[in-house]
């Protein structure tokens, strides 16, 4: 699945493939798939509406880590350009990244890892 966003007022592709889970191991020696995880417990407090990151309860503080939220852009990013650069200089290369705007622009590319397509 592909999507293109903008972020920092420019277009960035995203994809995802099976192989994003491997990149995302392979680059941050971190399980995709428990991190989407722990991200899902996030977005099950917004169930039925848009992701709201001020809408996070106190108590789900524990799965809040805001780098995965960069590993996973990044690792969508560098599924579509394998020309980007690692995930530091690739980020040095925004004034921002409005993660409450994005989030909610990717989750269905994450999904997309888990998901089956039906037939």
């Amino acid at each position: 699945m592909e999507k293109t966003i903008e972020i920092d007022g420019r277009k960035v592709k995203l994809k995802s493939t099976a192989g994003t889970p491997k990149r995302y191991k392979a680059q941050f020696r971190k399980d995709y798939f428990s991190e989407l995880l722990k991200l899902s417990k996030l977005m099950a407090s917004n169930t039925g509406e848009e992701f709201d990151l001020a809408k996070i309860d106190y108590s789900e503080l524990d799965y809040l880590d805001f780098e995965v939220f960069y590993n996973f852009i990044w690792v969508l990013a560098k599924t579509a350009n394998k020309e980007i650069g690692d995930p530091l200089d690739w980020l040095d290369e925004f004034d921002s990244m409005p993660l409450a705007e994005i989030f909610p622009e990717i989750i269905d590319l994450l999904e997309s890892s888990i998901s089956t397509k039906k037939k």
